[in-house]
């Protein structure tokens, strides 16, 4: 997040404090690391520095979308960006977990057969297909030697 400047240190102060408490609140705060005051990369809303603060958390899936709303409507906020980490994979619920589970693989059985249905009917067409061909170049075969024989 990159906090205003404009309304000075204790503005930037209050924020923090904000948003720590919120994300405390709905999700597991791992870091904070303050990087502070910063010249932006270019003028925000008349503005050339702004105060640098990365939060680390994990949290529900629907949490970032309500911490970007409060983001949005946050006065003395220029810039945030919201991050989804690859190198560590969400915990499912432990509920999901074991009710899913069956349900997939139940789901998942019936395509597996639909798929090897249709890959059955796809090589039927092409083998058919293949002795079609055959069959009418082996039908102009005589006729294409009778011709060249007159």
């Amino acid at each position: 997040m990159a906090f205003s400047l404009k309304n000075g240190e204790e503005q930037v102060e209050t924020l923090k404090a904000k948003f720590t408490s919120l994300i405390e609140a709905n999700a597991e705060l791992i870091s904070v690391s303050e990087w502070g005051k910063r010249r932006l990369a270019y003028p925000i809303n008349h503005e050339t520095d702004g105060y640098y603060v990365l939060y680390g958390f994990d949290c529900k899936p629907d949490f970032p979308m309500e911490l970007e709303r409060v983001l949005n409507i946050t006065e003395g906020i220029l810039r945030f960006l919201t991050v989804l980490r690859m190198d560590a994979p969400p915990k499912p619920a432990p509920e999901q977990e074991e009710v899913d589970a069956p349900v997939e693989e139940a789901a998942a059985a019936p395509v597996e057969e639909e798929k090897s249905d249709d890959d059955a009917a796809e090589e039927t067409e092409a083998t058919e297909a293949a002795a079609e061909t055959a069959e009418d170049e082996s039908s102009e075969s005589p006729e294409s030697s009778e011709t060249d024989e007159d």
